[in-house]
């Protein structure tokens, strides 16, 4: 197996980097004062307010030791500019602290570099080619450190979203490598981090249970249940608890556990966030939507009722023909999407090839029927497929997919006249090398025809949505109708994803795993 650690892997970190640097006078969104917010709360305040401070609507709504991160952070802002610390109403941007903050993802987006090496450790070169594209490990490399998602979300949109995939990057690595403790551990500080991460959470109970804490199989695979180890269960239970109590602990000490989770948990923000994620929702609102406009015209529906969510505003609302839905249905949606990958997880023989599909199962299923999902969600699902993109033909096609139509959905996200040739190179350039390098490695057609004219449809959806509605008077008289083509064609080719991944789980033989070395 070639080592991850060869020139090119440097080359590549290094050169990533240098690109984000370019990016640091682009558009910022509204996530930008959110972080400064929370840097000034964290930095001015004593912890036991941390959950109550509300002077500005950017609340801090990210687990405890997220917090903790924050407050860290601070301490080096303040030699940049010691005015973002203060907590006021309005927005703060000053050129010191837009640096800061820029730098700030770029520097800790050297957890995400870390994880990237470990990933790309754990798959097979099977033969030392001159060809570094018939390489798997040099593929994966540039398919997750030049990802077009964390690029834009990150970079331009701002976020920290590769630091926190980093943890759970890494954390898969050391799974793939039998060290289910320290993949343990950084899992646990990922949901401390950040509590989005409880989507694949069901994967990694299973799959540590199934893996770690039986300790033998039958002979012909099925699970030995007096191999249970107690001792590794606790151990396990140990270090959960362990992270779990040094986050949350001060705030259980001070009785503010249910404040903290009040706002960890804010189901009032309605069913679908202000740009509606590629899910069932949004085919199940844009249903609704067409029923109301159809009643409308036969005089079934009041007038007025049918643009209640389509003004883009992040609150609740009730649908206008079709029943409503609850934070409870959601979760009863999502529960029973994710239970075949589980069970069947738990019951066929350990394979870390299986482990790697159920959790992008499970990502996909809460994706899918979660409440409240945010388009960036998709990237819990892209990335470690990216690891099964490059050692299996079906999955590779499947990640093509999920990748083209994952990343157009975050196109709404940016969307200012200068960045708008950024984000159409970016995209173009991630694709064309994820077709070519991935076609190359397989050495066959990885999609279908019908597949093949889905990826061109979404072409036709970004002109008709970037150019054509824009410069249109239909597009001035309906601003939201760009947002629901995207949205609910690319739900169409997440659920198509998400169908295919559990054909793909249901197949697997159940023996080996996904390292070779």
């Amino acid at each position: 197996m070639a080592s991850a650690g060869d020139h090119w892997f440097t080359a590549l970190a290094l050169g990533v980097s240098l690109l984000k640097c370019l990016f640091i006078n682009a558009y910022r969104s509204t996530d930008f004062e959110v972080h400064r917010n929370w840097l000034a709360i964290t930095h001015s305040l004593p912890v036991s307010r941390w959950y109550y401070e509300n002077t500005s609507e950017w609340t801090l709504d990210y687990p405890p030791l997220f917090a903790w991160f924050e407050l860290g952070l601070s301490q080096v802002g303040r030699h940049f500019d010691e005015n973002m610390l203060r907590i006021q109403r309005e927005a703060y941007q000053s050129e010191a602290t837009v640096l800061f903050q820029r730098l700030s993802v770029i520097a800790t987006d050297l957890m995400f570099i870390l994880a990237t090496r470990e990933c790309c450790r754990c798959v097979s070169d099977q033969k030392a080619s001159k060809d570094i594209l018939n390489r798997p490990s040099f593929v994966l490399a540039v398919l997750l450190l030049f990802n077009f998602g964390l690029l834009i979300m990150d970079h331009i949109h701002f976020q920290y979203n590769g630091f926190l995939m980093g943890f759970l990057l890494l954390s898969v690595a050391k799974h793939l490598q039998s060290q289910h403790l320290q993949g343990a551990l950084l899992f646990s500080v990922l949901l401390n981090l950040k509590h989005i991460y409880l989507y694949v959470a069901p994967a990694y109970g299973v799959y540590l249970l199934r893996s770690y804490c039986f300790t033998k199989d039958h002979p012909d695979g099925r699970l030995n249940w007096r191999s249970f180890s107690l001792l590794r269960f606790f151990a396990l239970g140990s270090i959960v608890v362990s992270v779990t109590a040094l986050s949350f602990g001060p705030f259980i000490a001070m009785g503010q556990l249910p404040q903290v989770l009040s706002r960890l948990f804010p189901f009032k923000r309605g069913l679908c966030h202000a740009y509606w994620a590629p899910n069932a929702w949004a085919l199940y609102n844009a249903a609704d939507k067409g029923l109301a406009v159809l009643g409308l015209r036969l005089g079934l529906v009041e007038s007025g009722a049918q643009a209640s969510m389509t003004g883009g505003l992040v609150q609740e609302f009730r649908h206008t023909v079709l029943p409503s839905v609850s934070p409870s249905v959601t979760l009863l949606c999502t529960a029973l999407s994710l239970l075949p990958a589980v069970l069947w997880l738990f019951l066929r023989p350990r394979c870390s090839a299986s482990f790697l599909r159920a959790l992008v199962l499970c990502a996909l299923g809460s994706f899918l029927f979660g409440w409240h999902v945010h388009e960036k969600a998709v990237l819990i699902a892209i990335l470690p497929l990216s690891v099964l993109a490059v050692q299996s033909r079906e999955d590779a096609g499947i990640f093509l997919i999920l990748s083209t139509t994952g990343h157009y959905s975050l196109f709404p996200l940016i969307f200012t006249a200068a960045e708008l040739p950024l984000k159409f190179s970016l995209m173009l350039l991630f694709t064309l090398f994820s077709f070519c390098a991935l076609t190359k490695l397989h050495r066959c057609s990885l999609l279908g025809f019908l597949e093949r004219l889905y990826l061109l449809g979404v072409a036709v959806v970004c002109a008709v949505c970037e150019v054509v509605l824009p410069l249109s008077p239909l597009g001035a008289r309906l601003p939201f109708l760009p947002l629901l083509l995207t949205s609910v064609y690319c739900a169409a080719g997440v659920a198509y994803c998400f169908t295919r991944l559990y054909g793909s789980l249901l197949r697997t033989p159940g023996h080996g795993k996904t390292k070779t070395s």
